[in-house]
């Protein structure tokens, strides 16, 4: 394995999840706060389901999103 390639293409697969997941929440609790259904004090509870085929990795993370 080559530790250079891996380390990059690792590094721009967490890029795009981290860009792309922000985009998406943003927008999400965007439209939820314009249709009234969140009124922007909330702790909105989040979880992350990451698998990776080939090596039978599933690893979840649960948190929570403060809005305010």
């Amino acid at each position: 394995m080559d530790e250079d390639v891996f380390n990059g293409s690792l590094r721009r697969f967490l890029k795009k999840v981290g860009i792309t997941s922000q985009r998406e929440i943003e927008k999400a609790v965007r439209d939820a706060l314009a249709q009234g259904r969140i009124k922007g004090h909330e702790k909105l509870p989040a979880k992350i389901v990451l698998t990776v085929g080939g090596v039978s990795l599933s690893h979840e993370i649960d948190d929570e999103i403060e809005l305010g």
